[in-house]
């Protein structure tokens, strides 16, 4: 469910932590922390934010875009997937689309079309859907990316999700008219 204002207001009462306030602690808490398996579970909650358009300015003000990217060149691949997870779920909105674009991630996004971890190459078909715009569809329409994605869209027996999320890649971005 997204949030409004109001709504917040009712969740956390008169009295309660802001959202960008709790938002900051979690990245302080990110920032903190050595233990790999609290990484995983934080950058899994920013995440999660990512998807609700209400805490799009927080994310950019507290540079959350930037550390999805950066989880996406971690050896983890947990880091990886729950990165690349929060780059999809925030890049509908241009700003942070933007965001991604300037700070060089599509090259990194790309790189997760071949992840041996399903989410992640769903998480990376759906950012690229959102992505993919004029100004860099060149960065993004390579051959071998074009390749990749029709070769998902015909795997229907190995993977529906896949193959839906690449046919809808390449409806919008190679045979739309």
């Amino acid at each position: 469910m997204f949030t409004n204002d109001r709504r917040q207001e009712e969740r956390t009462g008169r009295y309660g932590t802001s959202r960008l306030q709790y938002l900051q602690e979690v990245v302080t808490q990110f920032q903190s922390t050595t233990s790999e398996e609290s990484k995983e579970k934080i950058v899994a909650n920013l995440a999660n934010f990512a998807y609700d358009p209400y805490n799009y300015t927080y994310l950019r003000q507290l540079n959350v875009v930037e550390l999805f990217l950066d989880c996406i060149t971690e050896p983890n691949e947990k880091l990886v997937e729950f990165g690349v997870g929060g780059i999809c779920n925030c890049c509908p909105d241009p700003a942070n689309a933007a965001i991604v674009t300037k700070s060089g991630g599509i090259p990194l996004v790309i790189q997760c079309l071949s992840s041996p971890v399903r989410n992640t190459v769903n998480y990376a078909i759906g950012s690229l859907y959102y992505l993919c715009n004029t100004s860099n569809k060149e960065e993004i329409m390579k051959p071998e990316v074009v390749d990749i994605m029709k070769r998902y869209a015909a795997a229907e027996g190995a993977s529906v999700n896949f193959s839906s999320l690449a046919k809808a890649f390449l409806d919008k971005h190679v045979f739309r008219k």
